[in-house]
């Protein structure tokens, strides 16, 4: 038996070895920390690392994580691997912004007349000309269909022809007018969605919004 000073009670054990004896015997608080011979001093010991967080190909992601990428948001956005499940949020999120654009076309006024005799050399010039003159931006389908009408002239007779010559100015105008009207009155949203799914590149024949528009 022994009384260890520090303590102040009585420890029952086999006389400790001399390499040991010094420091066992001291209270903890006078115990000195040894010091890796790795670790520099006024080195902080690092925080216990949380637990990884693995994102399978399973889990649901944003419907705006497609968004945040083009931003520049989320560095991993474009690491995550693809698969059927994860394509379920990009078609939702796709079919909202197509109800979102049918549903804004829907209620921009179609003016009631023409009021000006626009010059043109192709539908898609007649085009830019009609929606600076009335500040309207032109349907997704509208804008398709003018450079498909450009693209059916190539190889014929008039193709180097300059389109009011060919047509009456007010008759082009009248014609991109009532076939807006039809794209944004009849057009339903899952079949933007469906075209948009097929073209990469849809945005482009988006036109932007003008301030000063109004709507019904």
């Amino acid at each position: 038996k022994r009384r260890i000073e520090g303590f102040g009670f009585l420890v029952i054990s086999p006389s400790p070895t001399p390499a040991t004896r010094e420091r066992d015997l001291q209270p903890p608080s006078s115990r000195r920390l040894r010091v890796s011979p790795f670790r520099r001093p006024g080195m902080k010991r690092a925080a216990p690392s949380e637990e990884p967080v693995e994102l399978s190909s399973g889990d649901d992601l944003s419907s705006d994580s497609d968004d945040e990428a083009g931003n520049g948001k989320g560095e991993n956005s474009f690491r995550l691997p693809m698969s059927s499940k994860s394509a379920a949020p990009a078609k939702g999120a796709l079919i909202r912004r197509a109800e979102m654009y049918q549903e804004y076309m829907k209620h921009i006024p179609i003016p009631d007349h023409c009021s000006s005799l626009i010059p043109s050399t192709s539908w898609l010039g007649l085009g830019r000309s009609v929606k600076q003159l009335y500040e309207q931006p032109l349907h997704y389908l509208t804008n398709i269909l003018l450079r498909q009408w450009d693209q059916q002239r190539v190889g014929s007779d008039n193709e180097h022809q300059p389109l009011d010559a060919i047509i009456h100015p007010m008759k082009a105008q009248a014609l991109i007018w009532a076939t807006e009207e039809v794209h944004r009155l009849t057009t339903s949203s899952d079949h933007l969605e469906k075209l948009w799914a097929k073209d990469p590149m849809y945005h482009a024949n988006i036109d932007p919004v003008f301030p000063s528009l109004k709507l019904h």
